[in-house]
């Protein structure tokens, strides 16, 4: 644990404030024991409207789209779908480089945007093309020039580009131009790889992270302040995590047991592994600290890292009171992050339980892509004792 006082690294976002999303099962695994496949929760159109739905009603600022091949929803036709079926929550869309021609691109993320009346919010994914072993440098490459391509649509009156992946482009950008008119969405990214986090210092506005234990994390943040200083910029940060809230410690705790209660270590595997970024630095990293882990996969007091054992991606979870819950939050936020996207097993009453328990005593706000702007924070409730039945 980082000692107190803890010195907010700089970014963007200079208040103590948060945006606080939810995640969407697009990609399969929704559960509500880890390390099996729940046949009364698939990925499928419905359920995955039910966990936005629910994310809405409960007061959650934004709600993360995964991207993936193998299983699920389909990001962008997803999110258009839904944008008439939900009244305040943005989208977090995953969007995979390289997939789609970038001028095109632009005018899919633009013809969203406005249908969500500016509530969108883009996750940058630089990761081989579905079906291929790609060259990182060629993926870093082409993920900078999709953002250069996508910066010009959205900002200027005319798309004139001239790069090594995708040659010369000039066109007009007017057919292009987003709800956002301050820049376009924010871009999210994330990625532990040197040739990530310069792409994430240099183009785009928070800079996405795994669980880790305080001073990982803190480390992490100071080099990418200092990478986006050197690039004449300041980033905001955000972390992806699991949470489990319950009345007590020795329920939350118990909770774990539960989640693992059925767990079949050939299908998780299995699940693990059916997506290519399962070997990912990323992943690794987040196997590698398991390592460091008690007998109960805690590598921290409030930090359990079973989830990793069943799947690819974020591998850890807050695990405690609703109070315990605010606390950690509020020392990542002294930390300087600024956006938490959240998830529970199984997704729609951890959703509830967080949303009802914890949401209303955080100072929520939407980020901006706009420096120096004022947000406007939602009033905080002070946090009362009582049960947290549904």
């Amino acid at each position: 644990m980082l000692t107190e006082p803890i010195q907010p690294v700089p970014a963007r976002t200079t208040k103590r404030i948060c945006e606080v999303a939810w995640f969407d099962d697009l990609c399969g695994g929704d559960t509500a024991f880890l390390g099996t496949i729940d046949p009364d929760r698939r990925s499928n159109y419905v359920h995955c409207a039910d966990i936005m739905k629910t994310a809405d009603r409960m007061g959650f600022e934004n709600i993360l789209l995964p991207t993936s091949y193998v299983v699920g929803q389909e990001v962008l036709p997803f999110a258009a779908a839904m944008a008439p079926q939900v009244s305040n929550i943005s989208m977090l869309a995953a969007v995979r480089t390289g997939e789609i021609h970038p001028p095109m691109l632009a005018r899919h993320i633009a013809t969203l945007d406005h249908m969500l009346e500016g509530r969108l919010t883009i996750n940058i994914i630089n990761s081989d093309l579905p079906g291929l072993k790609e060259d990182h440098e060629l993926r870093y490459k082409r993920c900078e020039e999709v953002i250069e391509i996508l910066k010009q649509a959205w900002t200027q009156d005319r798309i004139e580009f001239d790069g090594e992946v995708y040659g010369n482009i000039s066109m007009s950008a007017a057919p292009v131009k987003p709800y956002q008119q301050n820049g376009g969405p924010l871009l999210y990214f994330g990625g532990i790889s040197p040739g990530s986090k310069e792409v994430c210092a240099k183009y785009c506005d928070v800079f996405l992270m795994w669980p880790e234990p305080e001073e990982n994390i803190y480390a992490t943040m100071q080099d990418l302040s200092e990478r986006a200083a050197r690039h004449g910029r300041s980033i905001d940060f955000g972390l992806r995590i699991h949470v489990i809230v319950r009345e007590t410690e020795e329920e939350a705790r118990a909770y774990t047991k539960t989640l693992m209660s059925q767990f079949d270590a050939d299908v998780a595997d299995k699940l693990k592994h059916r997506t290519q970024d399962s070997r990912s630095a990323g992943v690794l990293r987040q196997d590698e600290l398991r390592k460091n882990a008690d007998a109960d996969d805690f590598i921290e007091p409030m930090l359990w890292t079973g989830i990793g054992r069943a799947r690819s991606g974020c591998g850890g979870a807050l695990v405690g009171t609703p109070a315990q819950i605010i606390e950690k939050l509020n020392r990542y936020m002294d930390m300087g992050i600024r956006a938490f996207v959240l998830s529970g097993y199984p997704l729609i009453e951890e959703c509830e339980l967080f949303g009802k328990h914890v949401l209303p005593h955080l100072p929520n706000v939407k980020l901006s892509v706009e420096q120096g702007r004022t947000p406007t924070t939602t009033p905080v409730t002070p946090l009362t004792t009582g049960s947290l039945t549904l």
